[in-house]
């Protein structure tokens, strides 16, 4: 299987004789970086090399797919939104097509299951139909002149030049979540892939060209160097995530990754143009079991729907706080439950591997790092807590019991297969347990008492509440965090409100016809 490894920038091909135009009849819009930068990508099942040539976007590059985008912007603006949509279905179609290709792309880059992969990529073809319904249907407001003569109109315009950096662990939806609303509205697009998977977004290009997207409308950009908290000041962030941030004529900027990133992106567009910013920083989400719960559905979705992208999801419920009189059975179940998922973890690439690898080496050690310290600690494993094999970057899924309140095991986000359980006596001291934290993305609550499980979610500071299963996502429904998992919204209606801003016009309308 071929791999894409340059950037898709404006339409642009590289300079060639005519000898080589026919190979690049397939490859239009890709060119290498300007500075020659590349990097590496190991497999996370082997340790083997899948390539070292994936390009680095220089700030020059960056400027060059920011310029494309906002030549491209007025005659995207002012396309009929019949078109766009119709442009954006076909996209949608195209990734249903080329699921199998984009899947093993994705799964040989970050060791995600094939059989997960390829549900990853369904759902954003779904996400990108959703908003493509959108094209052309943001409406705007009038008031009538009333008293005052006014006659008002609010009109809804797109910002400009957006761009998006996405998180590893699930390219395609934040892509689809990013790019849909800003496309539906009339924006260009530059998109910075991870460097831990950047090869199936760069895959993308050929997809776009075939879709219909006029050159420059939409940008793939691939970034290197430190991520997450080695980011120390925004301009210690690889080159394109930095120039991205800071840059004068990018008018929004959406991120995903984690909170300290978050806070670099935020400064870099505040010391700039203080362009938008939406971030969803991740989150330590709880999980609260009360006594009358149906034990088998929590094991279900605290084990297996827990572990299915190797714990490496955002809003999974990784702090399990159960009620006591529920919770001796409970620990039974849920150490059985990992025991068995540890069977069911190994190559990717096949298709009944239900749980794969870490992203890479970088997520290993640090996954392993928070194990160690636990163990230092005196922390008690129920389950797991080493590395399985001694090939790639597999760590057995773990669950650890009663870990103290202030421990990093209970109080920082992991990403990885890693589950807390501690118990509680009522439901005052689960919701206090449950909002002790500075995250406040996802939560499930597993009850059969309706009323409690309405009343919690609506005690519970988190954007996202799951009752009697774990939290999905919906394209018909927003997502995004409280306190500091993030500010804005994606998913939905709400995040077309991202990508706009409102114009007020008012009109006199007592002025006098003149006699002619």
């Amino acid at each position: 299987m071929s791999i894409q490894t340059n950037l898709f920038i404006n339409g642009e091909v590289g300079k060639c004789d005519s000898q080589t135009v026919t190979s690049l009849l397939t490859t239009l819009q890709y060119v290498p970086s300007s500075k020659g930068e590349t990097l590496s990508i190991y497999s996370p099942n082997d340790d083997s090399l899948v390539t070292d040539k994936v390009q680095i976007a220089s700030e020059a590059d960056i400027d060059r797919a920011v310029d494309a985008a906002k030549a491209a912007f007025p005659k995207w603006r002012d396309m009929a939104g019949h078109k766009r949509a119709a442009i954006m279905m076909k996209f949608a179609d195209l990734l249903e097509k080329n699921v199998d290709k984009l899947a093993k792309l994705e799964s040989i880059a970050m060791g995600q299951p094939i059989s997960v992969a390829k549900k990853f990529i369904l759902a954003p073809a779904a996400i990108w139909k959703y908003y493509a319904g959108y094209a052309g249907k943001v409406a705007g407001e009038s008031f009538p002149p009333d008293e005052d003569g006014t006659y008002k109109i609010v009109q809804y315009e797109p910002l400009g030049v957006c761009a998006g950096i996405c998180a590893w662990n699930g390219s395609h939806v934040l892509a689809a979540w990013k790019m849909g609303p800003a496309m539906a509205t009339g924006n260009t697009f530059i998109l910075k892939s991870s460097e831990k998977s950047p090869l199936a977004l760069a895959a993308y290009g050929d997809l776009i060209n075939e879709a219909g997207f006029p050159k420059g409308v939409i940008n793939i950009v691939t970034g290197a160097g430190p991520v997450g908290a080695m980011l120390a000041r925004y301009e210690h962030t690889s080159p394109a995530k930095a120039r991205l941030s800071r840059h004068m004529n990018i008018a929004k900027i959406a991120f995903t990754g984690s909170a300290f990133a978050g806070r670099a992106v935020m400064a870099a567009a505040a010391k700039s143009n203080l362009k938008h910013v939406s971030l969803e920083l991740g989150g330590k989400s709880p999980a609260l079991v009360f006594d009358d719960a149906d034990l088998d559905n929590v094991v279900e979705h605290t084990s297996d729907s827990f572990l299915r992208n190797s714990g490496q999801i955002c809003f999974a419920s990784s702090r399990v706080l159960v009620q006591e009189g529920i919770a001796a059975k409970y620990i039974e179940a849920i150490k059985t439950a990992f025991e068995n998922a540890d069977k069911k973890m190994g190559d990717p690439s096949l298709e009944d591997t239900a749980f794969g690898p870490l992203a890479d080496k970088k997520q290993f050690e640090r996954v392993m790092g928070f194990l160690n310290d636990g163990k230092a600690e005196g922390v008690q494993f129920l389950a797991g807590g080493a590395r399985k094999g001694d090939k790639g970057t597999f760590v057995q899924p773990t669950v650890i019991l009663n870990p103290d309140l202030k421990s990093k095991v209970y109080t920082d986000e992991i990403f990885g297969p890693v589950i807390s359980v501690k118990t509680f006596k009522t439901e005052e001291e689960a919701l206090h347990m449950a909002n002790d934290t500075t995250y406040g993305l996802g939560s499930t609550v597993y009850t059969n008492d309706i009323a409690r499980a309405l009343r919690v979610a609506g005690k519970i500071e988190a954007g996202t509440v799951g009752i009697n299963s774990a939290f999905n996502t919906s394209v018909q429904t927003p997502f995004g965090g409280f306190k500091q998992s993030g500010i804005g919204r994606e998913s939905g209606k709400e995040a077309l409100n991202e990508y706009v801003q409102p114009k007020t016009i008012h009109i006199n309308m007592n002025l006098v016809p003149k006699k002619a």
